[in-house]
Formats: structure tokens, sequence, C-alpha cells
């Protein structure tokens, strides 16, 4: 998941347990982050997910599926250095870190890929539409948001790296 973050333009700023956080920036940074989201799906689903299933005989047996989600918003964010001297991190403040990890959390398959209403409409057409028939890859959706209801959208598109 590295890998493609940083091949998309895109600078990894934290882990939190299995989960990576990265910032796009520049012209393009929606339009990228989308496109890494779906070639995320790609990856667990087409290359990740075999592998586990034929290494772990019993978990393939048992049902197992790896469970995944990408959440994508954009918005001016401030990093801050929190902690004490020789233990401190940068936190990461605003809506789009915020948004991001709540989206991340939703375990809904097929649907691995969220992002923003923002983001959606900032998007250009190869991160919207895609197939032969240029079919919209995304479906409007309402999230709970800070006890808000959010429009964002989803995808269960796959983009192959």
């Amino acid at each position: 998941m590295c890998r493609l973050i940083t091949s998309h333009e895109g600078t990894i700023t934290s882990f939190d347990g299995d989960r990576v956080m990265g910032i796009f920036l520049g012209n393009y940074k929606n339009t990228n982050a989308a496109k890494c989201a779906l070639k995320m799906n790609f990856a667990t689903l087409k290359i990740i997910q075999p592998r586990v299933s034929e290494y772990f005989t019993s978990l393939k047996e048992a049902g197992f599926t790896i469970s995944h989600c990408v959440g994508i918003d954009t918005s001016p964010i401030m990093a801050v250095r929190a902690g004490q001297r020789g233990s401190n991190d940068l936190v990461w403040v605003g809506k789009a870190p915020n948004l991001s990890s709540k989206l991340s959390e939703i375990r809904d398959s097929p649907y691995h890929s969220y992002i923003s209403e923002e983001v959606f409409s900032r998007l250009n057409d190869e991160a919207k539409f895609g197939g032969e028939e240029k079919k919209l890859m995304w479906e409007q959706r309402l999230f709970q948001y800070i006890g808000e209801p959010t429009n964002v959208y989803r995808s269960e598109w796959t983009w192959v790296p």
C-alpha cells in the first residue's frame, strides 16, 4: 500500500496499527488519491487475499477474507507535534484526516473505496468513469459524520496497478 501511495505522488505520514495515512498534494491530488484507492482494492482482492488463502489453508477453509477500506477527503489541514520530549509524533488536524479515517472504518463489501463529495467534484474523468463503456465508477451515499448526513461516494471498482 505504501508503494502505491508513493507511486501516485503521495507522501506517507503515519501508521496506526494496520492503517497507513498518505497525503496527496499538487494539481491532481484528488484524482491521484482516488486512482490509488482503486489500485489498493485490486491489490487486496486480486493479489494479497489469494496469496493469504493459498499460504494459510486453515484461513481459507474457515472462510476468512481480508476486510479493508480506503477513505479520502480534501481540506486544509495542520500538522502539530504533540507529546513529550523524546516521545512525540505529528498529529494531523482538520476535516480531511478525520473524515478519511472514519470512512476507512466502513466494512460494506464489495465497496472498499470511499471519497467525500469534495473529492468527487474535483476528480478528472479518468478517475470517475471506467471500462470500455465509460461507466461512472462511484455511487453516492449518505454518511453520518459528526451527527450530520454527509454526501460521500463509494466504489467497488478495481484498477490494475
